[in-house]
């Protein structure tokens, strides 16, 4: 197994990860048109992009291969992805602004929570609700980028045949806002039970 230190930045999970990053301006220049074509483009880019999120930890963990810069950058990939996604449908009133102030001010405030308790010394891991609210962001996101009307039937061609990726990716991003809350409000309980300690 490779050790920490010996591990190079440029392994696969690191390069999985920096794909990701990479991904985001070429999803934002498709996401500058608000045609149905370049929200498909751009919702296959961000679904391929939450695959390498999934895979860079499996490799990392299969080849034991574990570095500072990938456990800094593989939060903030996934950070700048989903706020990229949001924050570039917000012009076609594709999300209510609220509901983006929201999931930002929680990244915001809990990175900034891990900073502080870093710097202590102390480690807290993250809850399954993170996990989760993660989940329900992407496939909000997908549904939100792909926005229109779609038939998923093999052409067959009839109105209750129809779905609006719209109403689901909105119904998705209800569920991921109150995980986002919840998920916040456990992780800064947990911080404050640490710290008083």
């Amino acid at each position: 197994m490779t050790s920490p230190t010996a591990s190079p930045i440029l392994n696969l999970p690191n390069i999985l990860t920096l794909a990701r990053i990479a991904a985001i301006p070429l999803m934002a220049a498709l996401l500058m048109s608000p045609t149905q074509p370049a929200g498909f483009w751009a919702a296959a880019l961000f679904s391929l992009a939450s695959i390498t999120d999934w895979l860079d930890g499996y490799f990392a963990r299969r080849m034991g291969i574990v570095t500072v810069f990938g456990k800094f950058l593989d939060p903030i990939a996934d950070k700048l992805i989903v706020m990229a996604a949001l924050i570039m449908i917000l012009p076609f009133g594709r999300v209510p602004a609220w509901m983006v102030l929201v999931i930002l001010g929680r990244e915001i405030i809990i990175t900034g929570l891990r900073g502080i308790a870093s710097s202590e010394g102390i480690v807290i891991q993250a809850s399954d609700l993170g996990k989760y609210k993660t989940i329900f962001q992407i496939v909000a996101i997908i549904g939100l980028l792909l926005h229109y009307d779609y038939n998923w039937f093999f052409g067959i061609e009839h109105q209750w045949m129809h779905v609006n990726m719209h109403n689901v990716g909105m119904f998705f991003l209800w569920i991921a806002t109150l995980l986002t809350v919840w998920s916040g409000v456990d992780y800064l309980a947990r911080f404050i039970k640490i710290i008083a300690r």
